[in-house]
């Protein structure tokens, strides 16, 4: 183990050394010189469009759909004693629909997707393509020429070129824009626990109502077991049942819009006059304690709201705004308006309405139906707190996980095991041990009220940096928002001992888990950029190093996109020999969806030819997925060798702008060459790699020792690739840090337990990243390393 320390000298001593070291060690600007497409939503016929919108019902809107089930009963716990106070909450639940899903969410935040993904990471995502406010600054310039990357441009002394000199000013406002998205991040998976606890439990609680003589354990019984057999069906995904869940949402809309009609016209049409806002003045102007504490409840009739645009998914907005306006809104208006109507007839059945109101024939056909789009409500939510712990992952503030995808179709379609026992175990925890709905929903309403809170501060600046609004339209917004979503936040914290204490632990616990793991993190890549090693030291040493140049390849894992890491000093100054063929490998994420294939792999080498030292980026997005059968290693290779390749296309151009319009062109050609490759004779040999890093170490038996090596480094770039086939024959070595995070001796006690304990826990928990890229163990070197923050 190498006890590593930061060397101020080196950092600060920036003369005729560093500018060596530019000039050796350049950008890859002419890598990555792609023509920009910028995104523009695609046209849709009206037929595909209706088709899309029928669609989303069954991925956006379950959640949304079933509150229904449990509103009434969470705004009047005690009961109800007077038929205005019904009509009050009715005419609450009425405009809180229309603010904010309908206004704020269905027609202004949709619009701030990140070509088609939704979400409080995705809005980050936006902010740091448009500010440098990412707290690890490992983006180039030439990230912005990928296709997915879309950002703005502002005029100098624009209102939106100040706020983002404003956000790029001082590291703690960076820090606090990421404290606020883990926040709503961390609530959200909240809701991915809460949401499949009340939903079944308030679903299973239709078994009851025919027989009130049964045990309320019953019940819960019921719901724990349905519960179980939904997670524990999730690693077979939602391919081959999904195209039921639409069908099955649509009918459970027009189940429960038809009741809400048949109940109006039954029981008391009355409650239509709650549709004038007068009734929601005169709610609170009756002055009783319950009025207040109330709203927690009616805060449940918009649950799902945040999960519509989490669940956003690759639907066109238009879908969803037509699914919305002529399905969902209008059902859930009618259905709420006929629970109201029921509950002023029947006052001591407000526990149960939405079950006792349904007429006797269809009782138990709606018991079913209710119970299955409860289900699929709870597997939206799961599928969106996946997603989420997936992005969290990408943008380094979640530990390493086992990602499964599950779908050959779909991106989006994943599972992550130990996600999925621990939603299990929580959820079953709080069915099992609130055993009701009131608590639940206490918690419930205060989890979503956060999301929603969170969204609306982060809408602020991407109004302002990316879609450059007026400043007046913000502040109409901001003020619209809050002066709804405050008022239910006090009502839903006033219920924190109530059950409301239940996704603030939550919380808590994933933010603690999120903020230490992303502070190691940057830490560990501040260490890695200050002790990084000086490119004149290495060619200070010659071709060979200083070392043995044995036969082989040698892939070095590194988070530095440019410069040579540390951990190769550290390397080459512990074992006598290097392998001929060096690549220094850096795996990024970048604040895009997805950066695509062609585009994947960034490579340039290192110094004089005769070196042999290549460096290679390849570049993801937070929704992309190493996939099982995807062989990373030989997707190295083969960009290594259609690198060679181009270059030694381009070989003789030395007009830097003849040299530019030639690799744009040979840029575009990468697929063709790739695809040429397979069955180029020149290229032949690069077929299955079996073999093993013990091949490596045994110089005498191979055929580029000695004089023969020095010979082939000195060979032209068409003889290279015979050079690097040969290499790859003797064999492939992918040499990882193991690297070990502590804290300073001089560090506060919080910082050492962060580090030493809590990190250290979830670095022995998470995955590594040889398991990731399906490394094979046999061609694996750990370099262990001792790093002090």
């Amino acid at each position: 183990m190498l006890m590593a320390s930061i060397s101020d000298s080196e950092t600060t001593n920036r003369g005729s050394m560093w500018e060596l070291d530019q000039n050796l060690d350049q950008p890859m600007d002419e890598e990555a010189s792609q023509l920009k497409n910028m995104y523009r939503e695609k046209k849709f016929s009206s037929i595909l469009l209706l088709r899309l919108a029928f669609q989303s019902l069954g991925v956006v809107f379950g959640d949304l759909g079933t509150s229904p089930l449990y509103v009434f009963y969470n705004i009047f716990p005690h009961g109800v004693d007077d038929d205005e106070d019904v009509i009050g909450a009715l005419s609450l639940i009425i405009y809180t629909l229309t603010l904010i899903p309908l206004m704020k969410y269905v027609f202004v935040v949709l619009r701030a997707n990140d070509n088609g993904q939704g979400g409080t990471f995705a809005l980050y995502s936006l902010l740091c393509r448009h500010a440098k406010v990412s707290t690890i600054p490992n983006q180039h310039k030439t990230d912005e020429e990928l296709t997915t990357y879309s950002r703005q441009t502002y005029e100098e002394n624009s209102l939106a070129a100040k706020v983002k000199r404003w956000l790029e000013g001082h590291a703690y406002k960076k820090n606090c824009l990421l404290i606020l998205v883990l926040i709503g991040t961390c609530t959200a998976i909240g809701d991915g626990i809460l949401t499949p606890a009340i939903s079944v439990l308030s679903a299973s609680g239709g078994i009851r109502v025919q027989n009130q003589n049964m045990s309320t354990d019953v019940v819960v019984i019921v719901a724990v077991v349905i519960l179980i057999g939904l997670f524990c069906m999730q690693h077979y995904g939602t391919d081959k049942v999904g195209w039921l869940f639409a069908p099955l949402v649509l009918l459970w809309f027009i189940l429960i819009g038809s009741v809400g009609v048949v109940n109006i016209h039954k029981y008391n049409s009355s409650v239509l006059k709650a549709y004038n806002p007068v009734y929601i003045f005169r709610y609170f102007k009756r002055g009783k304690s319950e009025i207040w504490t109330s709203l927690g409840g009616v805060m449940l009739s918009i649950t799902g709201t945040e999960a519509l645009y989490a669940d956003l998914c690759h639907f066109p907005v238009l879908a969803i705004q037509i699914a919305f306006t002529l399905v969902v809104f209008p059902c859930l208006l009618l259905a709420y308006t006929g629970q109201a109507a029921y509950i002023i007839d029947h006052k001591d059945h407000v526990a149960d309405a939405f079950y006792r109101s349904i007429p006797g024939p269809i009782y138990w056909p709606a018991f079913i139906i209710a119970t299955l789009a409860a289900v699929v409500a709870s597997q939206a939510t799961i599928s969106a707190t996946y997603s989420i712990i997936k992005q969290a992952l990408a943008l380094g503030c979640f530990p390493r996980v086992n990602v499964v995808h599950t779908s050959k179709k779909f991106l989006g379609q994943i599972y992550i095991p130990d996600i999925n026992w621990v939603l299990m175990i929580l959820c079953i925890a709080v069915t099992a041990g609130f055993k009701n709905q009131s608590q639940i929903g206490n918690a419930y309403g205060t989890a979503v009220v956060i999301v929603m809170l969170v969204t609306t501060f982060l809408m602020v600046p991407v109004m302002l940096l990316v879609w450059k609004s007026h400043w007046i339209l913000v502040v109409i917004f901001l003020v619209l928002s809050l002066t709804v979503e405050l008022p239910y936040f006090t009502a839903c914290i006033n219920k924190v001992d109530q059950g409301g204490w239940v996704p603030l632990v939550i919380a808590i616990t994933f933010f603690i888990i999120m903020y230490v793991w992303h502070f190691c993190t940057v830490k560990r890549y501040e260490f890695e950029m200050h002790s990084k090693v000086s490119m004149a030291w290495i060619l200070g040493l010659g071709p060979s190093l200083g070392l043995v140049r044995v036969p082989g390849i040698g892939f070095v894992y590194t988070e530095l996109a440019s410069g040579v890491p540390h951990i190769f000093s550290h390397f080459i100054t512990n074992l006598p020999a290097i392998h001929s063929v060096v690549v220094f490998v850096c795996v990024k994420y970048l604040p895009v969806y997805t950066v695509p294939v062609e585009e994947r792999f960034i490579m340039k080498r290192i110094g004089p030819k005769n070196y042999h030292m290549f460096r290679c980026v390849a570049r993801y997005g937070y929704k992309d997925i190493h996939k099982k059968d995807e062989d990373f290693e030989k997707m190295l290779l083969d960009r290594l060798l259609v690198f060679v390749r181009l270059e030694s296309m381009m070989d003789g151009y030395s007009d830097s702008e003849d040299f530019t319009m030639m690799e744009q062109k040979a840029e575009r050609s990468t697929r063709a060459l790739l695809t040429e490759k397979a069955g180029s004779n020149t290229m032949s040999s690069i077929g299955d790699m079996s073999y093993s890093s013990h091949d490596s170490i045994m110089p005498a038996k191979s055929p580029l020792t000695g004089n023969s090596l020095t010979r082939y480094s000195s060979q032209t770039f068409g003889d290279e690739q015979e050079f690097l086939n040969r290499c790859k024959d003797a064999g492939v070595v992918h040499i990882l840090g193991n690297t070990v995070v502590q804290a300073r001796r001089d560090s506060g006690i919080v910082k050492k337990v962060a580090v030493n304990y809590v990190y250290a826990f979830l670095r022995k928990l998470c995955r590594e990243n040889s398991v990731i890229f399906n490394v094979p163990h046999e061609s694996l070197l750990n370099v262990g390393q001792i790093y002090y923050i």
